[in-house]
């Protein structure tokens, strides 16, 4: 955010030129400044993907707990095979065993794609503020016809971006 206020901050402090809208910029801090950009989203996309695979692994160990669990449970329920009283008592304290994994499974799994949604979302409204910053600064400078082509790539890489992280 700080690098977009910076840029903003460049070309609002332009001066203006001969035409209307048209102002001279610091032609080297604006690339400075856009390189740092550069610089700084695909870190945002690396978190994001740690974020997902931390995600991932949590949901595996939760499983891999309930499975234990499961199993445990099981066995107890073999030992125990014998008279019917006994043998219900057990079965009761399975499915109360399963039934304990299974909340906690999706307590786990909620809790980390409402992390990752919030991280996502936080990436996502980044780099829609670095692409109004970037285009203020086009519109400032007057290059708006030559933008749009880029802008369509952008749109393109950031559709990219957006599946391979949410894939």
């Amino acid at each position: 955010m700080r690098l977009i206020d910076e840029l903003d901050d460049e070309v609002n402090s332009a001066k203006s030129g001969i035409i209307g809208t048209q102002v001279k910029v610091d032609k080297e801090r604006a690339y400075s400044i856009l390189d740092q950009m550069r610089a700084t989203i695909p870190e945002e996309i690396k978190q994001a993907r740690w974020i997902n695979k931390e995600r991932q692994e949590m949901l595996a160990e939760a499983t891999r707990e309930s499975e234990r669990i499961l199993e445990a449970a099981r066995e107890e329920r073999e030992r125990l095979v014998g008279p019917d009283e006994i043998e219900k008592l057990a079965e009761r304290r399975a499915e109360r065993i399963l039934e304990d994994a299974e909340t906690s499974a999706r307590r786990i799994r909620s809790a980390a794609e409402d992390f990752a949604d919030g991280i996502l979302g936080s990436l996502e409204a980044n780099l829609e503020r670095f692409k109004a910053a970037i285009q203020r600064g086009r519109d400032r400078l007057g290059v708006r016809d030559q933008a749009e082509a880029r802008e369509q790539a952008e749109i393109r890489e950031q559709a990219e971006v957006r599946e391979r992280v949410l894939a």
